[in-house]
């Protein structure tokens, strides 16, 4: 029995230093980093008042995961879908969402500061905000949003 235990305690301290060396090669060293609202760089302002930017990553990279940041101004909706699963934390204000084939703003839920929702691929959905609200999501490239072109700012 003990030679049993010994072999069995052989196999598994070598076999931990090899899978160690076959992942280190490929590891890909990066600086501790941290946003939130007020410390985002944002890359892109559309008309509409809404902006985005990559916080890390590659959006475009297939198979790469991405954090990205997305400012939702008061009053604003519209109904879309992505290409990739979003994993979205709410930052700043209150994010509306309603899931359906078609723009939804009678059934919104309100997801405010604190609150971690799952999108996943290609659900349709409404996205809305009463005041000013920023997300923080991460997906995995390449990343596309779809919108049917209905969304408004009052």
């Amino acid at each position: 029995m003990h030679f049993l235990l010994m072999l069995i305690l052989g196999f598994a301290t070598t076999a931990a230093p090899a899978a160690q060396q076959a992942i280190t090669p490929q590891r890909v060293e990066k600086a501790p980093q941290a946003w939130d609202a007020k410390t985002i760089a944002w890359q892109k302002v559309d008309p509409d008042g809404t902006k985005w930017a990559v916080l890390e990553g590659r959006s475009d990279v297939p198979g790469e995961a991405f954090t990205y940041a997305a400012f939702v101004p008061a009053g604003y909706y519209n109904h879309h879908w992505h290409t990739s699963d979003a994993r979205v934390a709410v930052v700043q204000g209150v994010l509306k969402v309603s899931f359906g084939e078609t723009l939804d703003v009678d059934h919104l839920t309100s997801y405010p500061v604190g609150s971690f929702l799952l999108v996943p691929a290609n659900v349709k959905h409404t996205m809305a905000a009463d005041v000013d609200t920023i997300i923080i999501g991460t997906a995995v490239g390449p990343w596309g949003t779809h919108s049917h072109g209905d969304h408004q700012h009052h």
